[in-house]
């Protein structure tokens, strides 16, 4: 996916050869003049892998005919704009030298050091490995490219402008390659362009993508566009005339500087909102160029006093930046004939960084208060990157998260100390606490938002303020991965989940290999020291896992069948002495009626055990209802009641998977059944039922009415959160008492055929 997409290698003749050299000499002569801003050793550096990458490229030619090197030069000379130093522009011309002419990374060590090596490497695409999709192959890809430029942000760099010459020669590529191309560098370059301020590249590669997405929409628009310039040409003369008067007047230095819409942004606007060419007013636009920070405000003035503003069009992004840098004062004002005209105001340093972002690093260092606000929340949203990687190791996952931090709009909220957090539009409460600390993020329980209560799932809005509130027991909610919008958020969040169920996973496992041992006779597990050492050595060479804590988490989460390694592992015990017990086996092995019960013996539930055991949401089953435990493949221990008719399917199907269990003398917590209320249909009707079962003191987690019309009597079906079966006798009872309930009963599901 990574790849310059520019075509197969094609071979030179001796004849072409000569124009060809011609050729690449010439581009490279224009890079030279662009790199005065260096040093003659940094120059010479240059000119060496020049050379180095023109003799790996031998031979190669683009689709359009010209040497391969050309394209090369072209992305270097795109890094001189931005003022790239030495090493990254060096990187730039060998970009592809390892992907595409057998280059090794040491090679690359060996003659221009490491640092320019692992700039060459973090650029080029993994190595052909058998991944199962080409989506995995594209999302390793990317992740790979994403962490060396969290590492160094002139991979980046490198590689929009890599892109960006690609899409200026697209036209030379086969047609049936333009919308893939276009597609994937509209919704993934662009962005990251977007993201790190780079807005000059953000829109050209928007405008470039869209002439070879849609081509003929493309056209027409920019006719459209073109005819308008001139029917306009006299209204925005005139502006820019009344406006160069009143800052003379004012006696205040400006760089006015005209402003139009790409084609893209133009297209659209016109498609979400569904207007016509003629109804998008907006077109043209100045931007105003100020000496000093204070100066945009006084423009402001000025300019509000010239021409009307439009209410609600004011946006203030010098006090506040947007996540990427930009600041600019942006305000929409009604000039001649009723025409809207957009004005940004902003100093030098600000449009450099406005039209640069993180590359202004380099191409301006600026005295001015401020001035580093781009590179320093370039860097934040980097350094992001590396803390999701660290709790992502799947490539496609990692992925996701990251498309997610890339959405360009965002919402400005503050903390009770003032502190202002910019946050993806659609973030809540959640997103804000894992954007603090991932910490406050785990532990939270409530929140205020500008002093009220409010739920978790509640999107925060600009200039709220937010008041989370912790609690040190609480852990996350897997609910929370519904609706929360950052990736951080997310990572975090599944990060915590994974890393509980394996713990309880194991603590399962090691319960149900030591009732299984149990019911061969012995009494405890082999110590994972001294002589018994080995017999854990031999196990895990039986069973294929890499240590104990893995084999005790597939027992936990159903992989493996406790009762099977409990076998192995008693005839390993047996072969250095250690003898079963027959009373053990007798005890364990056999119930009170003298049937043979489940072989790993009894697992005592009481619901404290975390993700690694489910209670079935067919049957529901609660305290006092006889149950059976299924083993699902990698579902970890599902809790069936016993007479559930899918747990008899399952039964009769895949018995060896089932192991006994039973519950605790005094379950910790509540369990959710459901019950069925037959009314008859009255004013308050819903309000009384609902009392009765407050009354009996259950909790009602859900309650569903149906999608049929109010009959005379209607079924109303609660789940309701229970104690035991006395419990839920006493809420059964209680609503029978109540007027109005016709019926009450528990609801179990019906068998499916």
């Amino acid at each position: 996916m990574m790849s310059t997409e520019a075509g197969p290698v094609e071979p030179v003749t001796a004849e072409s050869g000569s124009a060809a050299a011609s050729a690449a000499a010439a581009s490279f002569a224009a890079l030279l003049s662009k790199i005065d801003y260096l040093g003659p050793t940094d120059v010479e550096n240059i000119r060496q892998a020049y050379r180095f990458a023109d003799e790996a490229h031998l031979g190669q030619l683009r689709k359009n005919g010209d040497p391969y090197i050309t394209h090369p030069i072209a992305v270097a000379a795109q890094c001189a704009e931005w003022k790239l130093d030495a090493q990254a522009l060096m990187a730039a011309l060998m970009h592809d030298a390892i992907e595409d002419c057998g280059v090794t990374k040491q090679e690359i060590v060996e003659r221009f050091g490491a640092p320019v090596a692992e700039l060459v490497d973090g650029l080029t695409k993994l190595e052909r490995l058998e991944f199962t999709s080409r989506e995995q192959n594209q999302a390793e890809s990317f992740r790979k490219m994403l962490l060396a430029m969290a590492k160094d942000v002139r991979v980046i760099l490198i590689k929009l402008a890599d892109r960006t010459h690609n899409m200026r020669t697209m036209g030379d590529m086969p047609r049936d390659k333009w919308h893939r191309i276009s597609s994937e560098t509209l919704e993934i370059y662009a962005p990251i362009a977007h993201r790190l301020g780079l807005n000059f590249t953000y829109r050209e590669l928007q405008d470039l993508s869209f002439r070879f997405l849609h081509p003929w929409r493309y056209e027409v628009l920019a006719r459209a566009l073109e005819k308008a310039r001139g029917r306009r040409r006299d209204l925005i003369a005139r502006v820019q005339h009344e406006v160069e008067d009143a800052f003379a007047r004012h006696s205040m230095p400006v760089r006015i500087l005209g402003r139009e819409k790409t084609l893209y942004s133009v297209y659209r606007k016109m498609d979400s909102k569904h207007l016509s060419f003629a109804q998008v007013t907006d077109i043209y636009g100045f931007r105003i160029v100020v000496p000093e920070l204070t100066d945009c405000y006084t423009a402001l003035g000025l300019l509000h006093q010239l021409y009307k503003p439009l209410p609600g069009k004011f946006r203030d992004y010098v006090a506040i930046p947007k996540v990427n840098g930009y600041q600019s004062l942006h305000t929409t004002l009604v000039g001649p004939f009723g025409t809207n005209i957009e004005f940004q105001l902003r100093t030098h340093s600000m449009d450099v960084v406005a039209e640069s972002g993180v590359a202004a690093h380099w191409l301006y260092k600026a005295n001015e208060p401020g001035s580093d606000t781009s590179q320093r929340l370039g860097t934040q949203w980097l350094q992001s990157l590396l803390d999701i990687q660290q709790e992502t190791h799947d490539a496609s996952e990692f992925w996701d998260h990251i498309k997610i931090d890339l959405f360009p709009d965002a919402v400005y909220v503050f903390t009770p100390k003032s502190k202002i957090l910019s946050l993806p539009r659609g973030a809540t409460v959640v997103d804000f606490a894992y954007a603090i600390h991932s910490d406050v993020g785990h532990r939270t329980v409530g929140v205020r938002i500008n002093g009220e209560q409010h739920p978790l799932r509640t999107e925060l809005n600009n200039g709220d303020v937010v008041e989370v509130i912790t609690d040190d027991k609480a852990e996350p909610n897997p609910a929370w991965l519904s609706f929360v919008k950052t990736g951080r958020a997310r990572s975090k969040i599944r990060h915590h989940l994974k890393a509980v169920a394996q713990d309880k996973a194991i603590e399962l496992g090691e319960r149900m290999l030591r009732q299984a041992i149990r019911s061969e006779g012995i009494a405890r597990l082999p110590d994972e020291e001294g002589e018994q050492s080995a017999v854990w050595d031999k196990l895990l060479r039986f069973t294929g896992n890499k240590n104990r804590v893995e084999l005790l988490s597939d027992i936990g989460m159903g992989r493996r069948i406790a009762g099977m390694v409990g076998k192995k592992l008693a005839v390993l015990l047996g072969e250095i002495g250690v003898k079963p017990d027959a009373v053990l086996i007798s005890r364990e092995r056999y119930n009170a009626t003298g049937e043979e019960s489940m072989a790993q013996g009894v697992v005592t539930l009481d619901g404290s055990e975390g993700v690694s055991v489910q209670y079935a949401s067919c049957c529901k089953p609660i305290p006092g209802d006889k149950i059976v435990g299924y083993l699902g493949r990698g579902e970890g221990l599902v809790v069936h009641a016993e007479d559930c008719p899918t747990a008899r399917r399952l039964m009769a199907r895949d018995a060896e998977r089932f192991i006994e269990v039973e519950w605790a003398d005094e379950p910790v917590r509540s369990f959710e059944t459901d019950v069925i209320v037959t009314v008859t249909n009255g004013k308050g009707v819903l309000a009384r039922v609902a009392l009765s079962i407050a009354s009996a003191e259950a909790d009602i987690t859900h309650v569903n009415m149906g999608d049929e019309p109010a009959q005379t009597a209607t079924d109303i079906r609660f789940s309701v959160a229970v104690r035991d079966r006395q419990h839920l006798a006493d809420v059964l009872r209680s609503l029978k008492r109540t007027p109005s309930v016709v019926k009450a009963q528990r609801f179990k599901a019906a068998p499916r055929n």
